[in-house]
């Protein structure tokens, strides 16, 4: 890494070098997306955007990580999408490592699918586990890589989790969850159950064209 920039930043009031996490949701989601579009044509034989996708995924995380995470250009714009919004501080060093992980598994689909130019089990699951990955930081801010964190280093050096998960503290009552939230949510799955066996074959039968434009 360039030592004449820092990773992460140093912000009053924090101790360690932080990251923006609103600004990493918001590059995990565009990554997410470009990523799930690539999987779907590579489903239907096209393999083209997938390969481009993990060739600009491998380069991002690669600025992340050896030059400055401020310089990485999905960050970049994910900075510029929430611009207006109030920045979510959280430790540089648990994200380092968490990228450090996508460069690996980048490097390895870069090497099969790219330079080989192949495909298998190995690249489908690969696939299948940065996606997993992004939707976590995206939609849930859970940064899965950053939970492994402590396997190698201790949860001694954890601070400002997304979410303030590594400070010990009491529920509050509107995060609780109690039986009725269980009952409701099987409920739920026992619902579309219902449905599929019943439905199925209605719901099955492929809509017709309402006013004739694709005719």
């Amino acid at each position: 890494m360039n030592k004449n920039l820092p990773f992460g930043e140093n912000v009053s009031g924090y101790d360690i070098p932080v990251l923006n996490e609103r600004e990493i949701r918001a590059a995990a989601g565009i990554l997410f997306l470009i990523m799930f579009i690539g999987i779907l044509q590579a489903g239907n034989g096209d393999f083209t955007l997938i390969k481009y996708g993990v060739i600009g995924f491998l380069l991002d995380f690669l600025i992340r990580v050896f030059v400055s995470p401020r310089y990485a250009p999905t960050l970049i714009m994910g900075r510029w999408i929430v611009r207006n919004q109030t920045p979510e501080y959280v430790g540089a060093r648990q994200k380092k490592f968490a990228w450090q992980i996508g460069i690996v598994l980048a490097l390895t689909m870069l090497v099969l699918m790219v330079l080989v130019n192949s495909f298998s089990p190995i690249t489908g699951l690969i696939c299948f586990v940065c996606l997993i990955f992004l939707f976590f930081e995206s939609a849930f801010g859970i940064c899965l890589g950053c939970k492994m964190y402590p396997w190698f280093f201790g949860k001694e050096n954890l601070q400002y989790c997304p979410g303030e998960v590594c400070d010990i503290k009491a529920r509050h009552k509107i995060q609780k969850l109690g039986r009725i939230h269980a009952i409701v949510f099987l409920g739920f799955i026992v619902f579309f159950v219902v449905v599929f066996f019943l439905f199925h074959d209605f719901l099955s039968v492929q809509p017709f064209d309402l006013f004739g434009i694709t005719d």
